[in-house]
This record gives C-alpha cells, structure tokens and sequence, in this order.
C-alpha cells in the first residue's frame, strides 16, 4: 500500500506540470448560446428546466443569457456566432407546418423537440449535423424523459464549450461529464495502443516520437487529472490542484491495471496491445464517472460499484481495440 501511495505520489508531480489550471478556467468561461423557438408555453417550461439546480435558486445572469428565444421578427443569424444549437419546441402534428430550410443559415443543428404525452421517448442515435434538423418524442419536459436522448445530444452539439455549459447549466452536468469522460477515455486509448505498438515495432517507436518516449503511464494519468479538473469545473467548481489528493487513491488502482496491461503485452503480443489499450480505456471510464458520482452524492463509489464500471467498459474497449489491431494489420 506504502509502495502504492509512493508511485501515486511521485506519478502525480511527474503530471503537474503538464495541467494548466487557466486553461481549465478559460474553458469553463467561454461564452455560448442556444436558441430556443416553437410553443411559447413549451419554450418557457424549457427554459425553466434549463435554468433549474442553481444553488439557493437565484440564476446568474451569464446562465439566463445563454438561452436565447428565437423571434420570427429579428431573424438574424449573423447575431448568432455564438449559438451552438437550436431548440424547437412543439406539440403532436406542430412539425408539420414547420419550415425547416429556413433554419440552414444558422448552420447549427437544430433539435425539434415534440411533446406527446402518448408517447414513448425517441429520437436519432446521433445528434443532427450543422444545418440540418433532427426530431425528439418526449411524453414530458423532464429530467428523466429529456436525459436519454435530448441532453446528450445538446451537449455534443456544443463541442469545444461543454465546460461551460456544465457551469451555466446545472441539470446538463450529468450530459457534460458523460461525454468529457468519454473523449478522455477514447484519448487514453489511442495514447495505450500508440506506446504498445511501438514497443513491438521499433519504426513506429521513431514515428510516434513524443508519445512513445514520454510513457504512456504518464501520459495518461494527465489525461485523467485534466478530466477530473474538467468536470469539476463543469460542476461549477474553481481549478485547484490542491484537491487532486482525492484522485490519488482512483490513480493508484490505474498504476495496478497498467502494470499488468504492460505484462500481458510482452506474453500475448497482439491480444496484449488490445488489452492494455481496453485498460487504459475503462480505467479512465472509472476516473470520470467516479469523479462525477462524487460530485453528485457527495461520497464516492463502493469498490463493487467502480469494478463494475471497469469490467463493463473493458469489455467494451477491448472490441474497440481488436478492431483498430485488425484494421492496422490488413494495411501492414
């Protein structure tokens, strides 16, 4: 445990100076906006849902700004270089009259949201590109209804500000997290698979350069200290470094599950890369997602729950990582 907390200690001020807190800061600060129109009455319930969870009720006047309704009468895109999406609201059959084309100026997605208290919630399996348009089915405008589809695709529409939507926009956190802890994890996983196959392959070691030499165990535990301070900052808390301490004990299990990752890619070769690759993958799903069910309850997970989390993502990333092996070797 001793030798544990030693490597985490020293692992950790190998990393420090790799996170830059103002850049954490200006993320969680940059300015955006999303658009709403359609049923005033929806709009309105919208936006409160929106603009709920701020603590003693009270909603900054940043939040309320970014949420912007659209008017017919100032129809004016070049005023919107900021928005991110746009959120139509209606009701069974309102879709019908909706001109959509006169949307594509704006270059955004936009996300027609229907009410239909008779309906099961539904909607595409990605988020619509920019300019064009994407229908939702939602009994309500809740939480619980609006959670599986609607916000995490409002979320990827806002790539580059998801910090600061998280900030603004409580009841996105959730959303937010999610997918910062999936860019990360996805990003420790081609940090993995580019050191593993550079230890086999001593050309690729020269062409990797930086991320060969550098260790991918010190690449990735940045990763996932910048994923912590990321989401923080989502949850609307200042950088500080000096709260690390409680990722410490998640990064001392990740120095575990690399180590034997590294053991089983020198006695399986090929099966080994895609498994230190699905490591690194799923220990970072359990950083991110350990993080945010902190930051949510105020505790953190049982060790079950975090072995859980890692065994399914696992499974998961080391498909992944197969896949990615056996597309590199048919070009070899």
């Amino acid at each position: 445990m001793d030798n544990v907390a030693s490597a985490s200690a020293t692992l950790y001020h190998m990393v420090q100076k790799r996170v830059d807190v103002n850049a954490v800061r200006a993320f969680s600060r940059r300015p955006f906006r999303f658009l709403m129109c359609g049923d005033p009455n929806l709009v309105s319930e919208l936006r409160r849902l929106l603009l709920s969870g701020h603590e003693g009720d009270a909603i900054p006047l940043d939040a309320a700004a970014c949420l912007e309704t659209l008017s017919a009468e100032h129809f004016t895109p070049a005023d919107h270089a900021e928005a991110r999406a746009i959120l139509f609201l209606g009701r069974r059959g309102d879709l019908a009259g909706v001109d959509f084309s006169s949307f594509k100026p704006f270059r955004i997605p936009v996300l027609a949201i229907v009410v239909d208290d008779t309906a099961q919630p539904s909607g595409p399996a990605a988020a619509p590109a920019a300019g064009a348009w994407a229908e939702y089915v939602v009994p309500q405008l809740t939480k619980e209804h609006l959670r599986g589809r609607v916000f995490p695709h409002i979320i990827d529409c806002a790539k580059g500000v998801e910090i600061a939507v998280g900030r603004r926009l409580p009841i996105l956190r959730e959303a937010v997290a999610s997918k910062l802890t999936r860019d990360a994890a996805n990003n420790a996983l081609k940090v993995s698979l580019a050191s593993a196959v550079a230890d086999h392959i001593p050309i690729a070691g020269i062409v990797l350069g930086a991320v060969a030499s550098a260790g991918d165990m010190v690449a990735i535990t940045g990763l996932q200290i910048m994923l912590m301070l990321h989401i923080e900052a989502a949850y609307g808390k200042d950088p500080d470094l000096a709260r690390l301490w409680r990722l410490l004990p998640v990064i001392g299990g990740g120095l575990g599950w690399r180590s034997l990752a590294r053991e089983l890619v020198g006695f399986v070769p090929v099966a080994g890369i895609a498994i230190k690759g699905a490591v690194a993958y799923a220990g970072t799903i359990v950083v991110g997602e350990g993080v945010t069910f902190f930051l949510e309850h105020g505790h953190h997970m049982t060790r079950d729950q975090a072995s859980e989390i890692y065994k399914r993502t696992k499974t998961d990333a080391l498909r992944f990582a197969r896949d990615i092996i056996s597309r590199f070797r048919r070009n070899e």
